[in-house]
């Protein structure tokens, strides 16, 4: 029998397919009783867009905070993943669910690009919808956890030092920091990673810059990479005397750990809350 790739998170959860389509179900139940401004466009393509989310009594100055959805660099949508925003909103937070083109049509360091002009375009637009560009931080699952990490580092592909705005502090769940697997996983024909594009987009061979508070977690019943990749990054960070916590979600796996997340009552969506409120 063949080993089964660790990457492939369908094989190793048996309801994938459920928890996708639950995740999707609650973020169309949570915008329904919400305040969602869709599609405000930071870039030339459809999907260069974020959703805004608001308090119900937003209060002058609120914290700002931008999610970045998964789906291995070639799928997932801002709309399926409203629910996070909840935690934020619990908070007194406007979240900003961003959107960016996808692989392989797209190559990897454009990708990059675009959810950095994300960042910047939402932090310029924050005094105009009621928010404090000061208090801004951001959160990622998955491919989504790895692109938030490239907000405040200068990985290999950077040939200067890139412009990103300030962050108060980052939420990275489930992330991939060391792409060098990738290109000969089960993604390869689906994504088309290039093993120069794994290397210059590597966090763990990134220089980290300094400032933002990293919390970086994963579900106790995901496969080896996530679980070694976050100890990793973890130990990087601490080396080179940043802030960071590591954190393991009991009982998650890759994708039950969104719910967790987006659970104002469960202990990783309060952690998502008290680093928005904190900011």
């Amino acid at each position: 029998m063949a080993e089964r790739d660790l990457y492939r998170n369908r094989d190793f959860i048996p309801d994938f397919d459920a928890i996708m389509a639950e995740t999707e179900a609650r973020s169309r139940a949570f915008a329904d009783r919400s305040r969602v401004e869709r599609n405000v466009r930071y870039g030339e393509t459809p999907r260069q867009s974020f959703d805004l989310v608001f308090p119900p009594e937003p209060a002058p100055g609120a914290p700002l905070h931008m999610f970045i959805h998964g789906g291995y660099w070639r799928a997932g949508s801002k709309e399926t993943h409203t629910l996070v925003a909840a935690p934020v909103v619990a908070a007194g937070g406007i979240a900003a669910l961003v959107g960016y083109d996808l692989m392989p049509e797209t190559r990897l360091a454009e990708i990059v690009a675009q959810v950095r002009t994300a960042a910047r375009r939402l932090v310029d637009l924050a005094p105009e919808i009621g928010a404090d560009p000061e208090r801004f931080t951001v959160s990622g699952h998955s491919a989504g956890a790895h692109l938030a990490s490239l907000l405040a580092c200068r990985a290999p592909g950077d040939n200067l030092r890139p412009d990103v705005p300030k962050l108060r502090g980052m939420l990275l769940v489930s992330g991939i920091y060391d792409l060098s697997d990738i290109p000969g996983s089960f993604l390869k024909d689906e994504a088309g990673m290039r093993a120069d594009e794994a290397q210059a987009w590597s966090p763990l061979a990134a220089r980290h810059m300094p400032g933002p508070l990293r919390i970086i977690t994963r579900g106790e019943h995901e496969t080896a990479p996530f679980q070694d990749q976050a100890v990793a990054l973890n130990a990087l960070l601490t080396r080179d005397g940043q802030q960071a916590e590591l954190r393991t979600e009991p009982g998650a796996n890759h994708l039950s750990i969104v719910f967790d997340l987006s659970d104002p009552q469960a202990a990783l969506g309060q952690r998502l809350s008290a680093l928005v409120a904190a900011s």
